[in-house]
């Protein structure tokens, strides 16, 4: 039997245990900063320092040392690497973990933290610095327009195309790591079930948990390397 080809979706959950924090558990972010107030369109325009000032504490935290990809990042690694077939990860999240690790196909659907995109001429740049309405772009040289790559609330996700192809076509949908309310990457599971085996991977039950054919519970850095060895040695 010819082995499917997967898709991976992340969230939060995956980079918990390198030190970064999640969103929507009881300690989250959002459970202190209030979403309309730094993660809309039009909480920047109303005041965008406040916003930059949110991400560029974000960006910092990434920066720090002690943040570093963890055995779930890197067992993913190992199965895009040894897996016979194509395995796609989407993720929500904004850290670079996977792709420090390694992750080669990889497709952050919510923007990437340390990248920063001018809204006046659309160029994307690598950016690990303090963002502020008196940043230059480094494309057109303009100030006023720099802004996160982050795909806020109320915006599109990137590469939507792609990722629907990639659910077509796939034979095993792998969630992990993610709380199941954000939309559309918590319809994933419904896309695909019925004519792909679905797993959940997660510290917990998500919202979406009886959507999955199977549910493992527990830390991301027990789970998905147990079951990423357990693809392999089937294969």
């Amino acid at each position: 039997m010819p082995h499917p080809s997967i898709v991976i979706l992340t969230g939060a959950g995956i980079s918990r245990e390198s030190g970064l924090a999640t969103f929507r558990d009881a300690d989250g972010i959002w459970a202190t900063v209030r979403i309309e107030d730094v993660a809309t369109p039009r909480a920047f325009a109303r005041d965008p320092a406040r916003v930059h000032g949110f991400y560029n504490a974000r960006r910092r935290a990434l920066a720090d040392p002690a943040v570093q990809p963890n055995a779930a990042h890197h067992a993913l690694v190992e199965l895009e690497r040894r897996w016979p077939a194509p395995v796609l990860v989407v993720t929500q999240n904004v850290d670079d973990l996977h792709d420090r690790a390694g992750q080669r196909n990889l497709i952050h659907m919510h923007g990437e933290l340390a990248r920063a995109r001018c809204r006046l001429c659309d160029a994307v740049t690598e950016w690990r610095e303090d963002l502020s309405t008196d940043t230059a772009c480094p494309a057109c040289g303009r100030t006023g327009g720099m802004r996160p790559h982050i795909v806020w609330f109320e915006e599109m996700p990137m590469q939507m195309e792609a990722i629907g192809a990639a659910l077509d076509a796939c034979g095993l949908f792998v969630s992990i790591g993610t709380s199941g309310n954000v939309y559309p990457a918590a319809g994933f599971v419904a896309e695909v079930r019925g004519r792909a085996r679905t797993v959940e991977l997660n510290l917990e039950r998500s919202a979406g948990t009886t959507m999955f054919d199977e549910a493992i519970h527990g830390p991301a850095t027990v789970v998905v390397p147990g079951f990423v060895r357990r693809l392999l040695d089937a294969a």
